[in-house]
């Protein structure tokens, strides 16, 4: 394609600017300058998978291979999903394309490219080649430009209903009059008239589908645009000929009404469907506009007093201090400096009420300043906010297709051109008896039979599922997961962090007899820090919210070397301090260092710890111990509470006919006390990693279809091997990057409200899918005998699309437990804390 013509371009990508495209196109320049890609596009590997910052260090530093790049673009002109095929048959012909996704309901592709052989001008110069328009997906201009468009479809479709009411009128009396009832000449007169109107109805309201006609048959495609294109054409040029020779074969009958008529149908549903499609994908588009477009930035990031002026996006900095007004966006990942206001985190966190944010506190890029003006030094810009990480997870997601989507698309090809055989062999059957009404029988096969209800019909729904999840603070990873999730039959938790509160409370403190409880916390602080379980990472809050002192970079802990770090999940971490071995972990992990540890680490001093649980039921304790090669040096008591949902959740999981299991890496006792008072059915404790992968294969191969819930390091094999799987609250990123579906809140009932949306939501497919099959079973027999006029099949042509989107945008209206709002804390039974101390059980 002569739109791919490239010049030479640098053997290494992002240290030499390319060349920019088409000389004077500042436009050009701007997308092709390797500036500003990070706006709209990421790097990732050839199969479109996003690096982490550690690779895209480390990609930098070797500077050898090629560099690939994802990008999204926003389309302008797509109607139906075969446009969605024209467009990535068009891009996948460039030369440095990987792989290209497109999504029709969003109106946005993203396309994976490799930088040393491709502009992504020339991606833009492939899709308007094809037809269509493109922006990138940054694009303040798209906005913009979609409404443009959207005003000149409202014109066509205007101008099209006046001229159909008038040719209308023109031929109510061929109707309604008898034969010799009207002269000959003002019979003619009205068809003269007719021809006249329906001209700027074939010459402007049509031209889309004559233009994307001529694309398609360019790319060498049947588009669903040719069908209506050729149904148009013979229509315009049988009443043309009934005009022109009155004694012609096609004389006796004009078909103007018909025309105008059809063509004022289906602009009116295609003008609908656009309207429900924004609709059904408008959470997922509102969570990828959130961003301003200019900033109030100060001039001396050090002086808060200093003036300030209005920056574009792009030319933020790190360490930058912007002033974000009420009603504004912050623009980055940042800390308030000065003012404290109320901040919208919505949809970002799943929080439905405002957040007080003060100076010394975090706001994250893509939320609202609602109350008053605050200054903000940003820590954070662009990929590598949360924000854009939440907005790339909910994209990938959106482009994925469902298999009955994939379907359609391959049929779709064959399937309009089996239309057009089928549209010719009825002319042919017809036209010995009357040709003008063969003309009339082909026009209404090729106007009927569309395969756009049948391609839209699973993409809808699930799509607009994702989108009210989202705005209920679930973010969708994966859309075939909304699939899968109705078919579960048990539902697996883990304990620390899921089912109780993240923030554990450090009590009672037991040494080994002449050490020192604040040396041991010190030692602990230092381990625990190098962490990411739960555990660990309470034990660190504890520590510095109880003894800040500790927290100081004086303290003699603070200049340990740690050497030979290594945390073996579910289990604790070690590490060689001065030359000796020091573990933190579980009783188990801590016996396997020292000869006298066992011993040691099996006797641990229970005496404050029985007065403790004499005096109250109410302390769940979860032992942390450190030792060293010596034996058992300290035990950490933290308690934890069930958080405040999570009996209600489990109580709806057994209500949708869901077993409900536990598995947790903590005592066997402590598991089954907390299953009793969930209601859990299986409990199974002191488990590893391994062996809660063991046990969930050993489930699956039973028939058991499983969703598992966890938010921790070591929940990460567990997550991937399930059929459909949670990360909950502030999970690390290995059990996000290995879930479904991530719960931004902290509470548990958006999971029970996930499991109703999925139900709902195939339901709704199915609905889709009969009526897209039903559709075309019925009416096209009917076309075949001629019982159908055109203007009816371009009714039911536009009726087939706007039924299937019209049922799926009604998921975004079902709200299931809509009396507990997402993010806040539900009406459940109060917090239920853990008695007992730990102790040996054999696992239930």
């Amino acid at each position: 394609m002569c739109a791919q013509s490239l010049p030479p371009l640098p053997p290494v990508p992002g240290t030499t600017p390319p060349p920019h495209g088409t000389p004077g196109s500042s436009a050009t320049e701007l997308i092709d300058d390797p500036g500003e890609w990070p706006s709209f596009s990421q790097r990732c590997d050839p199969e479109g998978k996003a690096l982490t910052l550690r690779e895209k260090d480390e990609a930098m530093q070797a500077e050898q291979g090629p560099v690939f790049w994802a990008s999204q673009f926003t389309l302008q002109g797509m109607y139906c999903p075969a446009c969605a095929l024209t467009i990535e048959d068009a891009l996948m012909r460039v030369p440095g394309v990987a792989s290209v996704q497109v999504n029709g309901v969003q109106q946005r592709t993203r396309v994976v490219w490799q930088a040393d052989r491709i502009r992504p001008s020339a991606l833009i110069k492939a899709i308007e080649a094809a037809g269509y328009g493109a922006t990138p997906g940054n694009d303040g201009q798209a906005f913009e430009q979609r409404r443009a468009a959207n005003r000149l479809m409202l014109w066509r479709w205007l101008v099209a209903g006046f001229c159909m009411m008038q040719v209308m009128m023109y031929a109510w009396p061929a109707y309604t009059v008898n034969a010799d009832g009207i002269a000959s000449d003002l019979v003619q007169l009205l068809r003269w008239a007719s021809w006249v109107l329906t001209l700027p109805v074939l010459i402007f309201s049509c031209g889309p589908f004559f233009r994307q006609a001529w694309h398609d048959l360019c790319q060498r495609r049947i588009g669903m645009d040719l069908p209506i294109a050729l149904a148009i054409a013979l229509t315009f040029l049988v009443s043309s000929a009934g005009t022109f020779e009155p004694a012609g074969i096609f004389g006796h009958d004009v078909y103007f009404d018909s025309l105008t008529m059809f063509v004022f149908f289906l602009l009116s549903g295609r003008m609908l469907q656009l309207r429900l499609r924004h609709r059904v994908a408008g959470e997922l588009d509102a969570l990828a506009n959130r961003m301003p477009e200019q900033v109030e930035r100060l001039s001396d990031p050090d002086d808060l007093a200093a003036g300030s002026t209005l920056v574009a996006l792009r030319q933020l900095r790190v360490r930058d201090v912007v002033r974000i007004k009420p009603g504004e966006g912050f623009p980055g990942d940042g800390t308030i400096v000065d003012g404290a206001t109320w901040v919208d985190e919505a949809l970002l966190t799943g929080e439905s009420r405002p957040v007080q944010r003060q100076p010394g506190d975090t706001v994250i890029a893509g939320s609202f300043n609602r109350s008053a003006s605050v200054l903000v030094r940003l820590d954070r810009l662009g990929n590598t906010t949360r924000y854009a990480q939440i907005v790339d997870l909910m994209e990938t997601a959106a482009m994925q297709k469902p298999y009955f989507a994939q379907l359609a698309d391959r049929i779709a090809g064959p399937f309009l051109l089996a239309v057009i055989v089928l549209a010719g062999l009825a002319m042919l059957w017809w036209w010995p008896q009357d040709p003008a009404r063969a003309v009339m029988v082909g026009v209404a096969v090729l106007v009927v039979t569309c395969p756009c209800a049948l391609a839209l019909a699973t993409p809808s729904a699930l799509l607009a599922a994702a989108g009210a999840l989202s705005r209920r603070g679930v973010l969708v990873a994966n859309l075939q997961a909304l699939e899968f999730a109705p078919n579960a039959t048990l539902a697996v938790f883990d304990k620390t962090g899921t089912l109780t509160e993240d923030r554990l409370l450090l009590g009672q403190v037991q040494v080994r007899a002449g050490s020192s409880a604040v040396e041991a916390l010190g030692l602990a602080l230092r381990l625990a820090s190098q962490s990411l379980h739960p555990v660990s990472r309470a034990l660190v809050e504890e520590t510095r919210r109880q003894h800040p002192e500790l927290a100081q970079e004086t303290q003699p802990h603070a200049s340990m070397l740690l050497e030979g770090l290594r945390e073996i999940p579910g289990q604790g971490i070690e590490a060689h301090i001065d030359g000796i071995t020091y573990r933190l972990g579980s009783a188990a992990f801590c016996k396997g260092l020292g000869s006298a540890s066992a011993a040691q680490a099996a006797r641990v001093p229970a005496s404050a710890a029985t007065a403790d649980m004499a005096a109250s039921d109410e302390a769940a304790l979860a032992r942390v111990m450190l030792a060293d090669t010596s034996g058992w040096l300290a035990s950490f008591h933290l308690s934890e509470t069930i958080r405040a949902d999570a009996a209600a959740t489990v109580s709806i999981m057994r209500q949708l006919g869901l077993k409900t299991a536990l598995l947790s890496g903590d005592q066997p006792q402590a598991a089954a006390q907390m299953a009793q008072r969930l209601g859990i059915d299986i409990a199974m404790g002191g488990c590893s990693p391994q062996d809660k992968l063991d046990q969930l294969q050993r489930w699956q191969a039973q028939g058991e279809r499983i969703v598992m819930v966890g938010d921790g390091l070591n929940d990460g094999p567990v997550l991937a091997k399930a059929n459909v799987s949670f990360a909950v609250g502030q999970a690390v990123p290995l059990a996000r990057a290995q879930a479904d579906f991530i719960v931004n809140s902290t509470a548990l009932l958006p999971i029970a409200s996930t499991l109703l949306v999925a139900r709902r939501t195939v339901r709704v497919m199915r609905e889709n899918l009969a009526w897209a099959f039903g559709y075309n079973l019925l009416f096209i027999p009917m076309a075949l005998v001629g019982w159908m006029p055109a203007w009816l099949a371009g009714l039911g042509m536009a009726a087939s699309s706007l039924i299937v989107i019209a049922n799926a945008a009604r998921l975004t209206r079902y709200q299931p437990l809509a009396g507990q709002p997402a993010g806040a804390t539900p009406a459940a039974p109060p917090p239920i804390p853990l008695t007992g101390a730990p102790a040996p059980a054999t696992r239930s």
